[in-house]
């Protein structure tokens, strides 16, 4: 089933659209929690109050070794929430998600920016691929033919990974990864915001409501 995602720990955006959004959880990183001026266990705590216990959290290990990155996803892994551990597709990332593999821990590789960088995470094993659709952009570099080689990639050897793309400035962005049929997504408010609106829906439910009351007044339809 496919998996949403908001790319924040802001309650305030996180309770508006949990109200309309079949949610799985958030997606965080060292940049969110620190804007935040939370620290991780507080920001699960909060999100999960919202989210529900079956919520799903991808947080990011800082470690700077692979045994070290190991050592922080078990810790990661031991808190009592759903935690996916999100490790850069660096070297020393991937060997770390290789070694991983076999065990309970799911693992997102994430910051990738490059088709090879998503095959390599994919063939270690992680369960996730987290590529950044408008960073690669800013790059000067197709987002949305990078998410769909490796989409291609990973079905044509039969990875178990699933694409989880990050990195959205705009809602075009997002409609064209969605058509590529990747597995998850995950989205900041701002882009979320964008995805409800349009300069035609707002008129076009003010003049249902005019032409209502000219002949019903405040009458609801199942009063007439």
């Amino acid at each position: 089933m496919f998996e949403l995602y908001l790319d924040t720990t802001d309650i305030v955006q996180l309770t508006r659209f949990n109200k309309a959004l079949p949610l799985k959880g958030i997606t965080t990183n060292p940049t969110i929690l620190a804007k935040s001026g939370r620290g991780l266990k507080e920001n699960l705590k909060l999100c999960a109050e919202i989210l529900g216990t079956e919520a799903r959290f991808h947080v990011q290990t800082i470690s700077k070794s692979t045994a070290d990155i190991i050592k922080e996803a078990e810790q990661l892994y031991n808190l009592p929430y759903d935690i996916v551990v999100k490790i850069p597709a660096t070297e020393i990332g991937i060997a770390a998600i290789k070694q991983l593999n076999n065990t309970p821990i799911k693992v997102l590789a994430t910051a990738i920016y490059s088709v090879q960088q998503g095959f390599l995470a994919g063939l270690a094993g992680a369960d996730y691929l987290a590529p950044y659709v408008n960073r690669i952009e800013t790059m000067g570099t197709n987002g949305i033919a990078v998410v769909a080689d490796i989409q291609l990639l990973i079905k044509q050897h039969n990875l178990k990974s699933v694409l989880l793309p990050a990195s959205f400035k705009n809602t075009h962005q997002v409609i064209e990864i969605l058509k590529l049929g990747v597995g998850a997504i995950t989205l900041p408010p701002d882009v979320t915001d964008q995805l409800f609106g349009h300069p035609t829906v707002q008129p076009a439910v003010n003049q249902f409501e005019n032409d209502w009351k000219k002949i019903f007044d405040n009458k609801l339809s199942y009063e007439t």
